[in-house]
C-alpha cells in the first residue's frame, strides 16, 4: 500500500566495505539476445511501488547503451537490455545506488525465507499492543478524569507511543527519510509528518498540562496502516513461489564424461556438446539428444500427461524432465540459461511481470495522494496561522488534515474483501493464492481446461474388471505388485479386489516402454504392450483408452482397458458455465482422440490436443490479443507458464508443485463445481469492492472540508479514520459464503 524498503537489509546493503561488482563479472553474468544485445538481470530490494519503478525504469533508461529497463515488482528484478560498441556493459549497478536504491546481480535463491514478513508482523504487534492500551486510558480522559490522573495518563500514553514510533514507525520513517534524501517523495512522507506532529504536540500539551493529548491517534494510525502492508507484502510475496518453485527443477550439477571418466560439475559449466551421465531418478540438466541407454522419462513437465514416456538414441530430452528406470548417456545441445526449462521460467517471470503492470494505473493514483495533502495541510496551516495568529491551533489543524486524509479505508478496501473472500473460498474447499485474482475472475468470459489431471482425476482405473478370467487376476496382481508405474498400480489394485491370491514369480523384470516380464518354471510372462506381449507382433489398440495385455509365452491371458477417472460433475461444471455465457475449451497435450471423446462426452465444442507448453501459452496469449479474458484450469508442471500467463489461473490441490504455485487458486475437493462457486464469489466480492471504494471516497469527500475548515480535533481526525475503516470492513463481511443447494 505504501513505498518502504526494509530498514535492515538497506542498512547492510549501505554500509561501507560492501563488495562492487565489476564490470567483467556483469557482463560474464549476463545473456546474450543476438545482435550485440545482451540482458543483465539485477535484483533491487528496494523496490516497492509504482514510484520506485518508473524512477528505476526511467533512470537506467537514460544510460548510453541501454536499450530498455523493465522491473519485475513480484520478483524484485529487473531487466536490462543494454548494447554497446565495445561490450563493455553500463554502469547499471552505481547509477541505481546513486537514486537511493542498492542493487545486486540477480540469483534465485533456493531456501530464501521471508524477514520482511516477520518484521511487519512483529511491528504490528506492537503497535497494536501500544495503541489499545492508550486508547484504554483515553477512555478514562474522555470520562472527565482529574488533572492529576489525567496528566498521568498522558505521560504513560507518551511512554507507550514511543516503542510505537520507534520501531512499528520506522517502516515508514526509513521510507519517507529514503525518499527525501534522494528529492523524491511517496505516499509515507505524510504519514511519517502527521504522526511525528501529533506525537510532538500531544507530547508539549502533556507536559504543560494541556486537557488534550493525541497519543492515541498517532498509535492507532500506525497500527491501521499497518494491517494493509502486511496484507499487500503477503499477496505479492506470493506472486515469486512459482518462478522460485520451477527452478528448484533444475538439478544444481550432473556428471559429465571428460577424458573417458566422469567427472561431477555445477550445471553452469555444462556447455553444449559435452556428453552428460543420467542416474535412474535423476533430472535432466540441459537439453540434449540422447546417445546411450533407454529409459522411461516423466514427460509431465512437456506433455502434462501422467503416463510415462519411452525414450532411446537419438532422441531429444529437454531439461527438467525426470530419468525413471535407465541410466542414459546424453549429449548436451544448449548450456542452462538457454534450456526448455529455463524458457519456461523466463515465460512465467514475463506473465507476473504483466500481471504487476496491471495494478500500476492503482498505485499511480495512489501516488497522488502525498502532494495533495501536503499541499492541503499547509495551506491550512497558513490560513489558519494568518487568520487568528495561533500556531498552537494552526498545527492542531494541519494535524487533523493529515490524519483524516490517510487512506486506510481506501487502503483496506480491496485487501479486506480479499481476506473475506479468501475464508469463503476456504469454507467451499478453495484456496486464494493471489489477492488481486478475485478482481480479475470475475471479469472472465472464457474458461480453458487441461484434461489430465484437471477435467480427469489423473488416476487410471480398470473399466473391464469383471470381464478379466478370474485365472488372470492371481498373475496379474504377482506381476504389478511393487510397480510404480499408473498403468500397473491400477491393475494391482484391480486385481486385489478380485481375489487374495498372488503368484509367486522367480524373476519380475520392468522394462522401460515395454511393460513387466516375468519367469516360472520356464513360462515367460509378459503384462504391457500388446505387439510385445503377443507372438508374432499382434497388436490390440484402442484410440480413446490405454491398453495392456497379459500374455504366457506369447499366447494371450488377458487384455486390460484401463481408463482415466473424469471429475465428479465435471459435466454439471461445463453446463454451469455455459448457461453464464462462458465459452468452454480444453487445451491438452494428450492424442487428439482422447481429447475429442472427452470433450464430446462433456459437452465442449472447441479443444486443442498435443499442445506443448509453449502453445498452450501462445494460444492464451492470441486470446488475450483478442480482448478476451480467459481462466486456465490446469494441474500439470507443463502448464505452469500458462497458468502464469493466463487473465487468471486454477488448480486442483493434486496438480504438481509448480502447477499449485503458479496458479491463482487451488481447489481442494474433486469436483470441478469449485469453478462455479469461485466465480460466484469473485462477482460478489467485486461489488463489495466497488462499494467500499464509494464508501472511502465519499469519506474523504465529506471528512476533508470539515477538517481544513477546524471541525476537527487529530483525536477526532484518528477516530473518524478509524470509523471509516470499520464500516469498510464491515460492509466486506457481508459476503454470504457459497450456497451449496444445486
Amino acid at each position: 500500500m505504501t513505498c518502504c524498503a526494509p530498514v535492515d537489509v538497506q542498512a547492510v546493503l549501505q554500509a561501507p566495505g560492501q563488495p562492487s561488482v565489476t564490470p567483467d563479472e556483469i557482463r560474464l553474468a549476463s545473456r546474450d539476445l543476438g545482435g550485440g544485445t545482451r540482458q543483465t538481470d539485477l535484483s533491487v530490494p528496494g523496490v516497492r511501488c509504482a514510484a520506485c519503478i518508473a524512477a528505476v525504469e526511467r533512470t537506467l533508461g537514460r544510460l548510453p547503451g541501454v536499450e530498455t529497463a523493465r522491473v519485475n515488482l513480484s520478483t524484485k528484478r529487473v531487466a536490462v537490455a543494454w548494447r554497446t560498441s565495445d561490450g563493455t556493459p553500463p554502469d547499471l549497478i552505481g547509477t541505481l545506488r546513486r537514486i537511493g536504491y542498492e542493487a545486486h546481480l540477480f540469483a534465485t535463491e533456493q531456501d530464501a525465507r521471508d524477514p520482511e514478513l516477520a518484521r511487519l508482523i512483529k511491528a504490528l504487534a506492537v503497535a497494536g499492543f501500544c495503541a489499545m492500551n492508550i486508547m484504554l486510558m483515553s477512555v478514562s480522559v474522555w470520562s472527565g478524569a482529574d488533572a492529576t490522573s489525567r496528566q498521568a495518563f498522558h505521560l504513560i500514553s507518551a511512554l507507550l507511543a514511543l516503542p510505537a514510533l520507534h520501531y512499528s514507525g520506522r517502516v515508514f520513517y526509513a521510507s519517507a527519510w529514503s525518499a527525501l534524501r534522494h528529492g523524491r517523495t511517496n505516499m509515507d512522507v505524510p504519514i511519517s509528518v502527521g504522526v511525528t506532529l501529533a506525537f510532538a504536540l500531544s507530547l508539549y500539551d502533556t507536559l504543560h498540562n494541556a486537557p488534550h493529548a493525541y497519543f492515541d491517534a498517532a498509535t492507532s494510525l500506525l497500527f491501521f496502516l499497518l494491517i494493509g502492508r502486511t496484507l499487500d507484502h503477503m499477496m505479492r510475496e506470493r506472486a515469486r513461489s512459482a518462478v522460485v518453485g520451477l527452478a528448484r527443477l533444475a538439478p544444481s550439477g550432473a556428471t559429465v564424461i571428460r577424458d573417458g571418466q566422469p567427472l561431477y560439475v555445477p550445471v553452469s559449466e555444462i556447455e553444449s556438446g559435452m556428453a552428460v551421465m543420467i542416474a535412474a531418478g535423476d533430472r535432466i540438466p540441459v537439453d540434449g539428444v540422447i546417445e546411450q541407454g533407454s529409459s522411461e522419462l516423466d514427460c509431465a513437465l512437456v506433455s502434462g500427461e501422467a503416463a510415462p514416456r519411452s525414450a532411446g538414441p537419438g532422441d531429444a530430452i529437454p531439461a527438467g524432465v525426470m530419468n525413471l528406470t535407465g541410466r542414459l548417456i546424453v549429449r548436451a545441445t544448449a548450456r542452462a540459461e538457454n534450456s526448455f526449462l529455463a524458457e519456461m521460467i523466463r515465460m512465467m517471470e514475463a506473465a507476473e511481470g504483466g500481471r504487476a503492470r496491471h495494478r500500476r494505473l492503482a498505485d499511480r493514483a495512489a501516488a497522488l495522494y502525498s502532494p495533495v495533502v501536503h499541499t492541503m495541510a499547509l495551506l491550512s496551516f497558513l490560513g489558519w496561522l494568518l487568520t487568528t495568529g495561533d500556531w498552537h491551533a494552526s498545527v492542531t489543524i494541519a494535524i487533523a488534515v493529515l490524519i483524516i486524509t490517510c487512506p486506510c479505508a481506501l487502503g483496506l478496501a480491496v485487501p479486506i474483501v480479499q481476506v473475506v473472500a479468501a475464508r469463503r473460498l476456504f469454507e467451499s474447499g478453495i484456496m486464494v493464492k493471489d489477492g488481486s485474482a478475485l478482481e480479475r475472475l470475475a471479469e472472465i468470459d472464457g474458461v480453458a481446461f487441461d484434461k489430465t489431471g484437471t477435467l480427469t482425476l489423473g488416476q487410471p482405473s480398470l473399466t473391464n474388471g469383471d470381464e478379466i478370467p478370474r485365472s488372470a487376476m492371481p498373475v496379474a496382481r504377482g506381476m504389478t505388485v511393487g510397480s510404480r508405474h499408473p498403468a500397473a498400480g491400477a491393475i494391482a489394485e484391480a486385481a486385489a479386489r478380485r481375489t487374495n491370491q498372488i503368484m509367486a514369480f522367480n524373476r519380475v523384470e520392468e522394462l522401460p516402454g515395454l511393460g513387466l516380464e516375468a519367469v516360472l518354471d520356464g513360462d515367460r510372462y509378459r503384462l504391457g504392450r500388446s505387439e510385445w506381449a503377443l507372438e508374432r507382433g499382434a497388436q490390440v489398440s484402442c484410440l480413446t483408452t490405454s491398453v495392456s495385455v497379459l500374455a504366457r509365452n506369447g499366447e494371450s491371458l488377458a487384455t486390460f482397458i484401463l481408463e482415466d477417472k473424469v471429475r465428479p460433475d465435471a459435466r454439471e461444471a461445463v453446463n454451469d458455465l455455459n448457461r453464464q455465457g462462458i465459452k468452454v475449451e480444453v487445451l491438452s497435450g494428450d492424442r487428439e482422440a482422447a481429447v475429442r471423446s472427452l470433450a464430446s462426452r462433456l459437452g465442449i465444442r472447441d479443444f486443442s490436443a498435443g499442445l506443448l507448453p509453449g502453445e498452450k501459452v501462445s494460444h492464451l496469449v492470441a486470446q488475450g490479443e483478442a480482448g478476451r479474458k480467459i481462466l486456465m484450469v490446469g494441474d500439470g508442471l507443463n502448464d505452469a507458464p500458462a497458468l502464469s500467463v493466463a487473465y487468471v489461473s486454477m488448480a486442483p490441490a493434486t496438480a504438481a508443485d509448480i502447477g499449485r504455485n503458479a496458479a491463482d487458486f487451488v481447489f481442494l475437493n474433486e469436483s470441478l463445481s469449485a469453478v462455479g462457486d469461485a466465480l460466484g464469489i469473485a462477482r460478489r466480492s467485486r461489488r463489495l469492492i466497488l462499494q467500499n471504494f464509494a464508501l472511502a471516497v465519499g469519506y474523504n469527500g465529506l471528512a476533508v472540508p470539515v477538517a481544513v475548515l477546524g471541525y476537527v480535533t487529530p483525536l477526532v481526525a484518528a477516530i473518524a479514520m478509524s470509523l471509516s475503516s470499520i464500516i469498510v470492513v464491515a460492509n466486506a463481511m457481508r459476503l454470504a459464503p457459497v450456497r451449496k443447494a444445486r
